[in-house]
């Protein structure tokens, strides 16, 4: 059973509908979900060895406090569920893996557009790097619903969930 569930979440309410699968999934469990939003490095920062540096310091105190605050009105949808937030910059899929990795987390939610099995493949998607590349199971969700119909071990500690064959 996962105790430390990561749940990406890009401020779009596409994303906020996998709150209610995670609230029951962590509750549950008594797990910890930590919510992180990533987003994009600003113009005026640079990195130096993976910490972001900005001509003015303020201006990233000031855009983290704002998705901070962003995490503060999604968690509402959780509950009574222990919850930690974060907040990163820079490539969404390499920062959700990274946080994933450094915080311990051993499952990731995260909403997928939608789109076919077909266009996912051919245009790619946060949520498919992230389901390819996760050293941890990652649960996909569609619409707030789990896609849930096969689970192949891809390695150890990992599983991946897919969308069931056309009947």
């Amino acid at each position: 059973m996962a105790k430390r569930i990561l749940v990406p979440l890009d401020g779009s309410t596409t994303a906020e509908a996998v709150l209610s699968l995670v609230g029951d999934l962590a509750g549950g469990a008594q797990a910890t979900v930590k919510l992180l939003h990533v987003a994009p490095v600003p113009d005026n920062v640079y990195s130096i060895d993976d910490h972001l540096v900005a001509y003015a310091d303020q201006e990233i105190a000031r855009l983290e406090a704002q998705h901070l605050d962003y995490l503060a009105t999604a968690e509402v949808c959780l509950g009574d569920v222990a919850i930690e937030r974060a907040v990163r910059f820079g490539d969404p899929v390499h920062e959700i893996l990274a946080e994933a990795e450094q915080w311990g987390a051993d499952l990731i939610v995260v909403m997928t557009a939608g789109r076919s099995a077909l266009g996912r493949i051919v245009l790619g998607s946060v949520a498919e790097h992230v389901f390819r590349k996760a050293e941890v199971p990652v649960v996909l969700c569609r619409g707030g619903q789990v896609v849930t119909p096969w689970k192949t071990s891809r390695a150890e500690g990992s599983s991946i969930l897919v969308d069931p064959p056309a009947r």
